[in-house]
């Protein structure tokens, strides 16, 4: 079952040659903006560092995935996952098929990983935990050297940590971030590497400060550091900022402040309409924004951020989605026009692709 149903799940592929896949969708994309991209192609296995797998208990126990034509499909490995789950996988389901209670009622198990190696895994079930689960849990993570959270219906059981260490090498320079269990993280870290060096190399020049939106734990905030005086970088999820300020420390970064607000609360804030008690000790009128950094999710930018964005000379827009970021851009290009388009390919075997637009004003 192993290569077999490769192409087969939901995730997997829209054709099961990659270079003709990637050129279909790089096409599409050329055909939305007009301009040629840069493009940034993906490793073609091994590549996806978190991953969501149904178990099916059926003699013994399996990971299941979407299939295309509907229904769940049984795997033993998935072949796009990094390789410390490629490798755990069939470890964790020999533990799982001598186990008992760590089996009974297991429904889902949710995978957490990156370039570091670390490895945090999630056991979902429709029952209550309870000291005999935790006691044969500990003993599968001492066993397995991975971090286990149990959960189920108002339950959380945390055995290690709650979040893995990432180290990714960007420029030649190791940056190291917590990614906590449940929060948003960038699925393919090779490609999360081109795209933070392409930000980078696009901004190197434009100096002044910087305002980030959508900032997550800092995955762009702290290598762009280096190219501003200043960065505030904001973000609406308690625990991603929570992340950011440990990944600040962690880099021993000294020009950024992190803080929790959306992209409308930064918006009323800039305009002078509302003050806010989380910005009280932050004065807003002494930073020289001249570079606004965007990574919204795929509904892309709402009118009134792409209304903040525009007072900015430079945009930098990371998008998830081309159809929005080609609504937005847009919408923008009356006082700004395309300095650079990138397509990254962070999801492979999929129509997804990631889009990176420069935007200078006019």
């Amino acid at each position: 079952m192993n290569c077999a149903y490769f192409g087969r799940c939901g995730s997997c592929t829209i054709y099961p040659d990659y270079d003709e896949q990637l050129r279909y969708k790089v096409q599409k994309f050329r055909e939305l903006f007009g301009k040629e991209p840069d493009v940034f192609p993906s490793p073609q296995s091994r590549f996806r560092a978190r991953a969501e797998f149904g178990i099916r208990i059926d003699g013994e126990p399996h990971y299941t995935m979407y299939a295309t034509d509907g229904g769940r499909i049984a795997i033993d490995r998935c072949e796009i996952v990094v390789e410390p789950i490629y490798t755990l996988m069939p470890r964790l389901r020999e533990i799982l098929a001598a186990s008992e209670v760590l089996a009974h009622k297991l429904f889902r198990i949710d995978f957490l990983s990156g370039l570091s190696g670390e490895v945090l895994t999630t056991l979902v079930y429709h029952r209550r935990l309870d000291s005999a689960w935790e006691e044969a849990a500990r003993e599968a993570a001492k066993e397995l050297g991975i971090h286990i959270i149990g959960r189920s219906r108002g339950q959380k059981v945390v055995l290690g940590r709650e979040y893995i260490t990432e180290e990714l090498s960007i420029e030649d320079k190791i940056y190291r971030y917590r990614h906590y269990e449940g929060s948003f993280t960038q699925p393919n870290p090779f490609v999360n590497i081109k795209m933070i060096e392409w930000a980078l190399k696009q901004s190197r020049e434009f100096g002044g400060d910087l305002l980030e939106l959508y900032c997550g734990a800092g995955n762009f905030t702290l290598p762009l550091a280096q190219n501003f005086d200043r960065v505030l970088a904001t973000e609406v999820s308690k625990t991603s900022i929570k992340a950011a300020k440990e990944n600040r420390a962690l880099n021993g970064t000294q020009n950024v402040e992190f803080v929790r607000l959306s992209a409308e609360e930064v918006s009323a804030a800039l305009k002078g309409e509302r003050t806010f008690r989380r910005l009280a000790a932050i004065d807003l009128k002494s930073y020289d924004f001249r570079t606004v950094f965007v990574d919204p999710p795929r509904c892309g930018l709402d009118a009134a951020t792409r209304r903040v964005v525009q007072g900015f000379e430079n945009i930098i827009y990371i998008s998830c989605n081309p159809e929005t970021l080609k609504r937005d851009v847009q919408q923008l290009a009356a006082t700004h026009e395309i300095a650079a388009l990138a397509a990254f390919d962070q999801f492979p075997y999929t129509h997804h692709l990631e889009g990176g637009v420069v935007l200078r004003r006019r």
